[in-house]
């Protein structure tokens, strides 16, 4: 009887840590640098478990193609952002923080769209 009480515990205990063991959050911007990219918007993916804005930022060397993630469409909801929010051809400022590879990618903080109004999510 003890060691059936056990197994379900353990089990129980499982079943629980497994949602919180799978969310990676944001281990892989280690000692992040915030970047601010003013850009336009290629394309907007409006995916689980993250979306993803794809912007061409100018530079000195022309012209590179980011991919920044943000939260899942069900937080973003909440913050009135849906998957109409970004069209190809807008133009947006995206605060970022990137990771120590130095790779065009990053997590959003926050998003200017052209108008000056600001969307956090």
């Amino acid at each position: 009887m003890k060691n059936g009480a056990s197994f379900l515990l353990m089990i129980g205990l499982l079943a629980v840590s497994v949602p919180v063991v799978a969310h990676h959050g944001n281990a892989s911007y280690g000692h992040a640098k915030q970047l601010t990219l003013k850009g336009t918007v290629t394309e907007w993916d409006w995916l689980s478990p993250h979306t993803l804005l794809k912007i061409d930022v100018k530079d000195d060397h022309g012209v590179v193609n980011w991919i920044v993630e943000w939260n899942a469409p069900s937080s973003l909801i909440n913050f009135g952002i849906n998957k109409k929010t970004f069209k190809p051809g807008d133009e947006v400022t995206v605060f970022i923080i990137t990771p120590d590879n130095g790779a065009p990618v990053g997590r959003i903080q926050r998003v200017m769209l052209a108008n000056g109004t600001w969307l956090r999510g």
